[in-house]
Parts: structure tokens; sequence; C-alpha cells
């Protein structure tokens, strides 16, 4: 591309391949691609801009060291519950000193196993914190996704994340292809009532499907009508298929915010 070549990338999930030979190589399938081109029924994938990929995978690193946080948060839950039976909530285990936990636990080998995660923990905290000290002082929400703040769970850390992930909004022709990329949407293919397969459920963009699924677990909290849609899903369902539906929601919602430039209505939403 910096060469000036107009560059199409290829999307091989769309591509039929070409039947009837006994021999295909490289030459062959580049042919093929060719040809496809040439009629004009070519399937092609979007290229994200080269110069904002080092800002996003710099969210996408926030995004895993949260997830390892949360994880040794997990753990930490685990070996109270387990060798003292009582539970420490998440906002409790961030607060944990170490002489809180000698004086709960006289066994050295726990005590050690508590404080590496605690150690780790704090240390993953403090580093999220520089990264994303940098993403904000980098990075600046452009004015077509600034309606994203006025959906409830959605900050600017999440509107940073939605943004760079999501490119531009004009590549996607509908709701659904948006709400699929964000893998909000099931991929089953039931017949009679029956579970028959599944699609490929990791196509789309898992960094998306976690923003969202963030949002969705956030707006349950300070939300009442997405609390209420959840609270009603979880109880037909349960409560990892109505978190995943309220994300589903506040992807189609954030589709139509980012499209027309309106502000979000959770009575529309909602309703």
């Amino acid at each position: 591309m910096d060469a000036g070549y107009h560059v199409h990338l290829v999307n091989t999930a769309a591509v039929k391949q070409y039947e009837g030979l006994k021999y295909t190589d490289d030459d062959t399938d580049a042919f093929w691609l060719a040809h496809l081109l040439r009629l004009g029924i070519l399937p092609t994938g979007y290229i994200y801009p080269k110069q904002a990929r080092a800002l996003r995978d710099l969210l996408r690193k926030r995004g895993q060291l949260v997830q390892q946080k949360t994880s040794h948060i997990l753990s930490i839950e685990n070996l109270y519950a387990r060798n003292s039976g009582s539970r420490l909530n998440c906002n409790a285990v961030k607060r944990l000193t170490k002489e809180q936990v000698e004086e709960r636990f006289e066994d050295a080998n726990l005590v050690l196993a508590i404080e590496s995660n605690r150690l780790i923990m704090n240390a993953l905290a403090e580093q999220i914190k520089v990264l994303e000290h940098a993403v904000l002082k980098q990075a600046k929400l452009d004015p077509r996704f600034q309606c994203l703040l006025t959906i409830g769970g959605i900050g600017n850390i999440l509107a940073l994340t939605i943004m760079l992930e999501t490119g531009t909004i004009d590549r996607f022709d509908k709701v659904g292809n948006f709400t699929s990329y964000c893998r909000c949407v099931g991929s089953e293919k039931p017949s009679n009532g029956k579970k028959k397969g599944k699609g490929n459920t990791k196509n789309g963009n898992k960094y998306l499907s976690w923003a969202f699924v963030e949002a969705a677990n956030f707006a349950i909290r300070f939300n009442e009508q997405a609390k209420r849609y959840y609270q009603r899903k979880a109880a037909k369902k349960n409560r990892v298929v109505a978190i995943k539906a309220v994300a589903h929601k506040l992807a189609r919602a954030s589709y139509y915010v980012m499209r027309d430039q309106v502000p979000f209505d959770s009575d529309k939403l909602f309703a």
C-alpha cells in the first residue's frame, strides 16, 4: 500500500473453493482469486488504518491485563472460601493487606499463595493505570463516536475501545452485520426444535465482544431498565445468556447511535 498498490484483503472464509481440479498449488489459488476479482465477486475484508494500529493494540494489551487481574482476584476469593468458610467480595480483595492475610491464616504455604496473587494483582492494577493514562493522553474520541458516551455502561475507555476496534461504522450495511461482528448473535442451526449444529462462533471481533459484555455488566448496575430486562432473561435462561442478551441490545444501540449521530434512548431499547 505504501508503494502505491491497491491492496485487497481477501475474506478467505467467504471464498467458494473451485471444484474439479486434481492438482492445486499457490499459482492456481492466485489465479482463482484474480479471476474472482476480475468478475467483481471477490469477497474482501476491511484493512485497518496503519497509523491507528499501535494505539488499538495498546488498548488490547490493557484488556489482557484486566483479564489477568480478574483471574488473580478470583483465585484469592476461592482460596479464602475453601480455607476459611467465609467469602470476600471483589472490593475487599482489592483492599487486602499482607498483615490481614497473616492474621487470618496460620499456614505459611497458604499465606504465600494468597500473597503471590495479591502482589501480582496490585502490580497489574498499577500497569493498567499506566496504559490508561497513555491511551487517554494520545487518543481523542472522534466526533462520530461521541454519542457512545450517552449509553449507560460505556465510559471513556470502552468508547475508545469500540471506536478503535470498529474503525468506521460505514463498513457495516446493516445492524445485524455489526452485532454479528461483535459476536453478539447466536450461530445455532436448529431443526425440528433440536440443535443440529452451529456455525463458527469465533467469527468476529473478540475485543468488541468483551467491550459490550463489560458495558452490559455496568448497565445492569446503573440502568434500571437494563436491570429489569436482565432479570427477565435470567429467570428464563441463566445469567450468562442474560448478560449476553443485554450486550446484544447495547451493540444494536451503539450501531444506530454511531450511524445516525443521535443520543442513546433507553426507552426505545428496553421498551
